[in-house]
Parts: structure tokens; sequence; C-alpha cells
């Protein structure tokens, strides 16, 4: 078991306050979005391990990149269902994600649509880090973001009936043409058509509506200030209409949201756990000043009204309450531990992240407090005790099993 130094991602719409808070330090000022945890080749954790090929030294060793250490050990680390499974990487990453501000509107490909893209701009030459290369792996992105205060976002698509009375309310006559559409088609056809109108239409011609309908929600407030919102960070950006065909959600601390391929998705703020599958392959639909492939964008999303299901964790007599999912790459659950109780038994044969966000949890021999982590390689013996909330981050596929 290894304590991870982890990177903290300064996005711009992250919060100032939120993430240091957690970890009981002063903000520096700057945003700070996301602190990532788990072997990402972008930021992965570092541990202080010692590299068994180089000769013993009496001093303590240099941290290394969790990427290097699983390199050189794929099985004894993930174990070998895992790298049968996955290949020698960790399939997760898991995630404090604090939300200052909307991040832009997104969606995920599935598997099969992720390797069918890479393949095809690989084929084409597109260099991976080129702003109009879609792909940049041939994996899927399914999430899951679990909340630790008062959390807001944006889940799938409402009913286009919906979508149409919210944007009618607004009073602006050139939304007019959306509201016709969204009532007047069966509810796939009128979301893809008015979704595709506002993607397409020029922005700068969009401008003037968009401004129009961000100050008629200003004045409305009610169940359009999240839009307004929105509106005063992105201020012209016909994403802000786009934003208006989603559902609103508002998480309370340890209610989750999965996110699975082709639903639109934005957070809009709070401080939460997220954990994903190891991937960047994200298609942009709006609120952002990068590269929307429209043409992709159309083919990825799932074009049907949903309600967002939202998520509370199941118990189980070992006291580990589950954050139920579809998916192998991941698997997310948490403890809420008391002094003096039994210890919590986390052994298992995959590979964890252990992460405390609450009282002082000791893992081993480490004692964690709210933002510090730990690494368990798979089949290492580990339990847990003390007073506090831990977040448990394995990989799903044949069902976590204690050894």
């Amino acid at each position: 078991m290894d304590r991870l130094s982890n990177t903290v991602r300064p996005y711009a719409w992250g919060s100032t306050t939120a993430i240091p808070a957690l970890l009981g330090t002063a903000p520096t000022g700057e945003p700070q979005a996301e602190m990532w945890m788990g072997a990402h080749p972008g930021a992965p954790s570092r541990i202080a391990r010692p590299n068994s090929t180089a000769p013993t030294a009496a001093t303590t060793p240099a941290e290394r990149p969790l990427t290097e250490v699983i390199a050189a050990d794929p099985e004894g680390e993930l174990g070998a269902a895992t790298v049968a499974r996955f290949g020698p990487r960790l399939p997760f990453l898991l995630k404090l994600l604090a939300a200052g501000s909307p991040l832009s509107l997104q969606v995920h490909p599935d598997l099969d649509q992720a390797r069918k893209g890479y393949a095809d701009e690989e084929a084409r030459g597109i260099p991976i880090d080129a702003p109009h290369r879609t792909y940049k792996d041939a994996n899927h992105k399914p999430e899951l973001i679990c909340a630790l205060t008062p959390f807001d976002g944006l889940c799938g698509f409402r009913r286009p009936t919906e979508a149409a009375d919210a944007m009618e309310a607004l009073g602006v006559d050139s939304l007019k043409p959306y509201v016709d559409l969204l009532r007047a088609h069966p509810e796939e056809a009128a979301l893809r058509e008015v979704l595709t109108a506002i993607l397409g239409a020029d922005p700068a011609e969009m401008a003037d509506t968009v401004a129009e309908a961000a100050a008629a929600c200003e004045r409305l407030g009610g169940a359009h200030a999240p839009y307004a919102r929105i509106a005063h960070n992105y201020p012209g950006d016909p994403g802000v209409l786009a934003a208006m065909l989603l559902n609103y959600v508002q998480l309370q601390p340890g209610e989750a949201l999965f996110l699975g391929a082709g639903v639109p998705h934005a957070y809009l703020d709070g401080l939460g756990v997220e954990i994903m599958a190891n991937s960047d392959n994200v298609l942009r639909c709006g609120l952002t000043p990068k590269h929307i492939d429209v043409p992709e964008l159309l083919r990825i999303v799932r074009f049907e009204a949903t309600e967002p299901g939202v998520l509370r964790p199941e118990a189980s007599p070992s006291g580990e309450e589950r954050y139920e999912t579809p998916v192998d790459e991941f698997a997310l659950s948490r403890y809420t531990l008391a002094s003096g109780a039994a210890p919590a038994g986390l052994t298992a044969p995959t590979p964890q992240i252990l992460l405390c966000t609450a009282g002082t949890v000791r893992v081993g021999e480490l004692d964690l407090t709210p933002g510090q982590s730990v690494y368990v390689p798979a089949a290492e013996a580990v339990e847990a005790t003390g007073s506090g909330t831990l977040f448990r981050a394995t990989v799903a596929a044949g069902t976590v099993r204690a050894v």
C-alpha cells in the first residue's frame, strides 16, 4: 500500500476554494478544478516506493509515477484478471472535482464508436494533439459523479415539450422556430432538429438571440436561473440554448449521477468525487471555445428524453455502500466509519484507490485526513478503522470479493 501524491488541475472553471477547504490548506487565488488519483499518463499519481532494479539506498526513495510502477509489474499490481480484461493499465481514474462555474456541454462515445473513430483519425494522420482531433484513444469514458456538497448539473434530454415551454416563456421572438419544432415532431426528431439548428447556426448571428434569452432567464429566475448563470459565464454562446434542452439536476451529498455513452451533460457547481474509465474522449456540444465536431457529435448523441437517474448507495452487511453502475472498468463505494467499530475489511483481487473525504481514517499503517488517498495493489491485505468517510475505487469486472 502506498500513499499517493496527486496533481491538481487548474482549469478555468474550477472553484478557488472547494478543494483547499477539503484539504485544510489556504486558497492560492487560482482555480483548483480537479485532483487526479490514478495512472493517467497526463498527470499520474506518485508514490514513494523503492525501485527494485535500482541500488539500495539508505535515504527515503524518490517518488515515482504510478504509471511506471504498474508498467514494471502489471500482474503484480493489477492482478491477472484485470490485465487479461483491460491490458497492463489501471482502467479507471478517480478525481476530486470542484466546479466553480459551468463546464462545457459534452458527450462521450461508446466503446465501438471510440475504437472506430480513433482508427479512422489515425488512418487519416490527424496528430493526436491537433485541436480538431476528436478521438484521443480507443476507449469509452463512462463516468460517475458523487456529490460531497450540494452539486448542480445538466444530464440528458428532457421532454421536448418541457424545453419548448421553457423557451416560449422567455418571450424571445427568434426562438419561436425552435419552440415550434419541439412541439411539431416526435421526440427524437424534435431534439435532433433543434440541436442541429443551434449548433449549425452562425454564432455571430445567434449572439443577439442568446443575449435576449439570457436577459429573460435573469428576469424570470426560478427554473430559468441556472441558464442565466450559464449565460453569464458563456455570453453569446449558442450552447446556452442547447443547455435548455437538458434536465437540470441538483444532487445532495451522497447522491450520484451515472453518465453513460451518448448522454449530453455538464457540471455547473459543487464538489464531488468522480470516477471514470481511463479515457480522454470528449465530444463537446457547447459552452466552450474548443472545436465542436458537429457531424460526429450528432452521430454519437442519443436523442431520447430521459429522467436523470439519481443514484443512492446500496448498503451491504459489511458496511460498504455501493453505487451500482453497468460498467466493468470501475466501481465506487463508500464507508462511513465510527470510532471503536470493528475494522472494515477491504482486501480485494483488484487494485484499489482509497480516498478519505471526512474525519480521520487509518488504512493499514497510514492515517488519512480529508483529500488524502492511498493506492492498494491487487490482493494486498488491508483494513480501515477510525472515524470518518472513506471512498473506495476499484475495478468492477468479476465483482469485487474479499480474499
